[in-house]
């Protein structure tokens, strides 16, 4: 730009506490949510993140964040905010609700089963996790049996499509594996294991579901599952002393 150029920019004070305007895109106004990347977590007061504000990074505040720390955002994750000034002229970060995403996204449609999508953690609830996929701008939702512990806030999870709910056009989400792939984990992990103590071990379908899971930490049905899966390729033979590799 050259002196007398009118110029249309962001204004707001930096990290030093000086004035500064930008004419950068910038990701997220007091008018606008935008995305921003989580840069640092301040256990004292929130998370800071970038929004593309040179030397500006906007703090959202604990206050908003969830109670368990544990579930907060971490370096890296990603936040759907817009900006708010309070009357310190402080800039603060707003995190988006529901409403936000439900105008921000499409429709989910019904032929999608089994395709996986990176999703984002937008809220935390007792029913549930909800998500939005951003490569396809639909939101999701994943039931706590469909996970096997509670994604924090703003974390980038793969994501399978398990289903669809015609209510309200968002996908069911899994974070767990195909069956076919646990069943290859398990059988893998049977494998790994009788390799180690010389081909043989004292369980087999027989067993009690307590000696099984202590052993794998698995259930029976599972257990079971994988030596069938094992038997039928050759890989093992069972008799009443235990399971042997072949």
């Amino acid at each position: 730009h050259t002196v007398g150029d009118t110029v249309k920019g962001f204004a707001y004070t930096d990290m030093k506490q000086k004035l500064r305007l930008t004419t950068q895109e910038v990701t997220a106004t007091q008018d606008q949510f935008g995305w921003g990347t989580v840069t640092e977590v301040r256990k004292d007061l929130g998370v800071f993140v970038d929004t593309g504000l040179p030397d500006k990074e906007i703090v959202v505040s604990l206050d908003i964040l969830p109670e368990l720390k544990e579930l907060w955002p971490k370096k890296g994750d990603k936040l759907y905010i817009r900006l708010e000034v309070d009357k310190k002229d402080r800039i603060w970060g707003l995190l988006a609700y529901q409403e936000d995403f439900q105008r921000l996204a499409r429709p989910a449609y019904n032929n999608m089963q089994n395709q996986n999508w990176p999703a984002i953690v937008y809220r935390l609830k007792l029913s549930g996790t909800f998500v939005y996929l951003p490569e396809n701008n639909m939101l999701g939702f994943i039931h706590p049996s469909e996970r096997y512990a509670e994604p924090r806030l703003g974390q980038v999870l793969d994501a399978r499509v398990i289903g669809f709910r015609e209510v309200d056009r968002t996908l069911n989400l899994s974070l767990k594996p195909r069956s076919f792939e646990m069943l290859e984990n398990d059988a893998q992990m049977i494998l790994t294991y009788l390799e180690s103590n010389g081909g043989f071990m004292t369980l087999n379908d027989k067993s009690s579901p307590d000696d099984i899971k202590a052993t794998f930490g698995i259930s029976k049905g599972q257990f079971k599952k994988a030596l069938g899966g094992l038997m039928k390729a050759g890989k093992i033979k069972q008799d009443q002393f235990g399971t042997e590799l072949i």
